[in-house]
């Protein structure tokens, strides 16, 4: 075979892939592919210097990985707002009128996968990373070879990032985990966590065999150069993926209602897990005037289907303690399957619900689910009781700790804090990523770790040696080493996480953030009312905060001193308008109330709840009260949020 056999060759395994693996109409036997695909093996082995990264042979698995390193994205990978309903969905249509009478909307279906964006440059896949947190993700290229619907090589010069969705067709799902099952192996939940998995292993061979599909919907970086949403889509067909299924050009919301309920009709037999409609402004000029929030895109959403609803029976409750001592009823059910997820468990949230809707074990229940929300019990099916039903009675001391519980309105609390269960999740969410980010402390490894007796407190993480790890079952040295420099590296991280890992009642990540722009580390040591002078802090927040900081004063000492949190300083402007001044923010604003107080913070301004003499800015919206009448009465400068933007804007 001469080089130029070979090149001609790749082009044929290449189109005869395209047409078995792409667009489901094979033009060859397989074993007329394998016989050419061995041609072309056998003169790569004797030409190893000629080999094309083109050639479909540069698919199969590299080396396995020891772990994964993390890539940015050129453009972020933004979630969608869901929209639940028609009158949503038409309101959502509705907003974008308002500015743009004339738009138009590309729908496409949403595809229950794992997300990935690939990377070409000057027509070659570089990379392809997984969305991670939206900025950055887990590099698995070697990975994303192996699937077969993915183009090695496009048509194209310059930069361009193609986005989409891997996924297992429903019958492959079934297949593997026949296999699984043969093999004594753990089943996978559903087609989306079996892609999710396949995608993430080290070893891409183990990904090479889980028959994987990319399913594209959508452009990053390169987009801008396309006049419409539809026209990308098709042109990512040209490229030699897969096409878009019932993408569709609508005029209004009528249209995009017509192709909803037409998708609805379609998601049983279509051979990929479906969970929504994605709802797309068609002209790219207008989606980047619209912009983002700090969410998600203002110029796209997901039209979610409806819950699958199917019956099983409630066999018995289990109690779960969660890190603040909330004991929380779960439902162990009779396992049903729905949406391809096998359901053996349902929270039933509190006691009060309990009580409300009537739930007995052994009931008959109906039960929800909807994409990634979590399974729900709606009621009991009462003409189906047979008097076997079993009143489910609140517990009196804790499951785990066997202490007395607190009985309050609606919620049932260990108060103990040294409840094994309270310290597992405490220790868990101290590790989550959202939290200090302990890459390799997830929830097995802290039961282990407690089990063991190496960690009994948050405090025990950091006293942690390798050679603890080592006598450990399952423990190697990389394994340990990875551990401690994921811990080591907690030292120094931002206050803000470091509020949010201690897992305050009401305290989320949002307030972790105000609460360190604020007050820095005085966080552990303010009143009450410096806390409710804080725009969306309530009493019920306030008093969390101070009873934590009672509760706790001796652990935030001994965890500061270890972890020496740091406040980020901002460069701010002293010349702005805002800097230093206190503002209140009223009414129904058009951009949302996180984002306006984020650009506010940006330049150094303190937002506050309350109208005062010592009040700089009353920033007002729509149908804006009583703050902004009292602002007036004592002469406070006031700003239409159209003169906020302004302002924003001169600087």
């Amino acid at each position: 075979m001469t080089q130029q056999e070979y090149s001609s060759n790749i082009q044929k395994l290449t189109k005869m892939a395209y047409h078995y693996y792409v667009l489901d109409d094979p033009i060859a036997t397989d074993s007329q592919y394998d016989e050419l695909y061995h041609q072309v093996l056998n003169f790569e082995r004797q030409n190893p210097t000629l080999i094309s990264p083109h050639s479909p042979t540069q698919r199969v698995g590299d080396t396995p990985l020891e772990s994964f390193s993390k890539n940015s994205h050129i453009e972020r990978m933004w979630s969608l707002e869901d929209m639940f309903n028609q009158v949503e969905m038409q309101e959502w249509c509705e907003r974008i009128y308002k500015s743009y009478p004339h738009s138009s909307f590309t729908c496409s279906p949403k595809f229950d996968g794992a997300s990935l964006n690939l990377l070409y440059r000057n027509g070659i896949l570089v990379s392809a990373t997984t969305r991670g947190d939206g900025i950055a993700g887990e590099l698995v290229t070697s990975n994303a070879r192996t699937i077969q619907s993915i183009p090695l090589s496009i048509d194209f010069k310059g930069e361009i990032e193609i986005r989409g969705e891997v996924v297992i067709a429903k019958d492959d799902f079934e297949k593997i985990n026949n296999e699984r099952l043969g093999q004594n192996l753990s089943l996978f939940a559903n087609p989306r966590n079996a892609a999710a998995g396949s995608l993430r292993q080290l070893d891409s061979k183990i990904t090479a065999k889980r028959k994987l599909r990319f399913m594209p919907w959508g452009i990053g970086a390169g987009l801008t150069q396309f006049g419409s949403f539809y026209e990308a889509l098709q042109k990512i067909t040209d490229f030699g993926f897969a096409p878009v299924p019932f993408l569709t050009h609508c005029k209004g919301s009528d249209d995009i209602m017509q192709m909803y309920k037409m998708l609805i009709s379609k998601r049983d037999e279509y051979p990929i897990m479906l969970d929504g409609m994605v709802i797309m402004l068609d002209e790219i000029a207008i989606q980047q005037s619209l912009g983002w929030t700090i969410k998600a895109p203002r110029f796209a959403c997901a039209f979610k289907f409806p819950a699958v609803e199917k019956s099983s029976k409630i066999l018995d409750v289990t109690l779960q303690v969660g890190r603040t001592g909330i004991i929380t009823p779960v439902a162990e059910l009779e396992p049903v399957e729905i949406e391809g997820a096998m359901i053996a468990r349902a929270t039933l949230h509190n006691f009060s619900e309990i009580e409300r809707k009537d739930i007995r074990i052994n009931d008959e229940v109906i039960i929800i689910r909807s994409g990634d929300v979590i399974p729900k019990i709606i009621k009991p099916i009462t003409a189906l009781r047979d008097g076997t039903q079993i009143p489910i009675t609140k517990p009196t001391h804790c499951p785990v700790c066997k202490q007395e519980l607190l009985i309050e309105e609606i919620f049932i609390k260990c108060q103990n804090l040294s409840c094994e269960a309270r310290v597992i999740e405490s220790i868990i969410h101290f590790a989550s990523k959202k939290a200090l980010n302990i890459d390799g402390l997830g929830e097995k490894i802290v039961i282990q770790l407690f089990e063991k007796g190496l960690i009994q407190s948050i405090l025990d993480i950091y006293t942690l040696q390798e050679s603890q790890l080592l006598a450990l079952e399952g423990w190697k040295e990389k394994r340990a080493k990875n551990l401690i420099v994921a811990i080591q590296n907690t030292i120094g991280v931002e206050l803000w996480r470091f509020i949010n890992a201690l897992g305050i009642e009401h305290i989320g990540e949002g307030a972790s953030k105000r609460l360190a722009q604020s007050f820095g580390k005085d966080t552990f040591s303010v009143d009450f009312q410096q806390i409710l002078s804080l725009d969306g802090f309530g009493e019920e927040m306030a008093y969390s905060l101070i009873e934590f900081n009672h509760a706790n004063k001796e652990l935030i000492a001994k965890l500061l001193e270890i972890i020496s949190p740091k406040i980020e300083q901002l460069k701010l402007d002293e010349s702005h308008i805002f800097y230093n001044k206190s503002i209140v923010l009223t009414g129904t604003l058009n951009k949302p109330r996180d984002e306006i107080v984020e650009m506010l913070e940006s330049k150094g301004a303190k937002i506050s709840s309350s109208v005062s003499k010592k009040t700089d800015f009353v920033i007002y919206g729509e149908k804006a009260g009583s703050k902004l009448e009292k602002a007036q009465n004592l002469g406070v400068k006031t700003l239409s949020e159209k003169e906020f933007m302004g302002y924003m804007q001169e600087s």
